[in-house]
């Protein structure tokens, strides 16, 4: 399955001018209709795409990730009176509904509503171009089934040329947290970590191995503890090169995968 890097990245600036200029549906001063109604007006208008583990930060504007905050809040806290939770009188339960909508803003979904971290490039100066693998890099998402958590580990596996622009190390476990902080299913997650990263480095080849627990499994359904999920995804040179395919597969094996 390819993801468009449009879901991914983009073009903020030209996603972000198409937000702007986009028709005034439910956007006079002092309206009372739902932040979340003015923004997904804002998408639709546009003909963009808001599922689950995409990003939608050039369409909101100053001020609205804060007032969506306090929106979800409030459904959050019906849908506890929906499950007969005495959200008055518990104590426990009484700050809940505002706890649980800054985890989902900003925390656990919070790779829609942000702009992708900055990232700078340095040219291939020494022309390397030999195997780098990066990782285990500890991923944290949730899946967008259950909204129940997945925690894994990634293995990036980058063959770079002459012409690839290199990143910091650092920057790997930013641009996946981006892509994971997102309801998710697992194989598209790593579809979309390999589009980013073919984007900002322009590699021979590109190699993504990760491994999973999946709580919908161990919470719910067959509450499997032992069952775990690993997949990959080849572009490139490590698709074509069986080889250079074994030697990556290999090495991340060697480090307990």
């Amino acid at each position: 399955m390819s993801v468009s890097l449009d879901t991914l990245v983009g073009s903020e600036r030209a996603r972000a001018s198409a937000a702007s200029t986009a028709p005034a549906l439910f956007e006079r001063p002092g309206s009372s209709t739902p932040v979340a109604d003015r923004i997904r007006s804002r998408l639709q208008a546009q003909g963009a795409r808001f599922n689950a583990n995409d990003n939608i930060h050039a369409y909101l504007r100053e001020g609205e990730l804060e007032a969506l905050q306090e929106e979800v809040a409030d459904k959050m806290s019906e849908v506890l009176r929906a499950l007969v939770i005495d959200v008055d009188q518990d104590h426990n339960t009484q700050d809940t509904a505002r706890r649980v909508a800054k985890m989902y803003v900003r925390e656990v979904f919070g790779g829609r509503y942000r702009e992708a971290p900055p990232v700078t490039e340095f040219p291939n100066v020494s022309q390397l171009n030999e195997l780098m693998i990066i990782g285990p890099v500890t991923v944290r998402s949730a899946c967008s089934h259950h909204l129940c958590p997945i925690m894994g580990k990634v293995w990036v596996g980058v063959m770079p040329n002459e012409h690839s622009e290199l990143i910091g190390l650092s920057k790997y476990a930013r641009l996946i947290d981006w892509i994971m902080s997102r309801p998710q299913i697992q194989e598209e997650a790593i579809d979309q970590v390999a589009e980013l990263l073919q984007d900002k480095m322009q590699p021979d080849g590109i190699a993504i191995v990760m491994k999973a627990d999946h709580f919908c499994m161990q919470w719910r359904g067959v509450k499997d503890g032992e069952s775990k999920m690993t997949n990959s995804i080849m572009r490139g040179s490590f698709l074509k090169d069986s080889s250079l395919r074994r030697e990556f597969l290999s090495l991340i094996d060697g480090a307990r995968l």
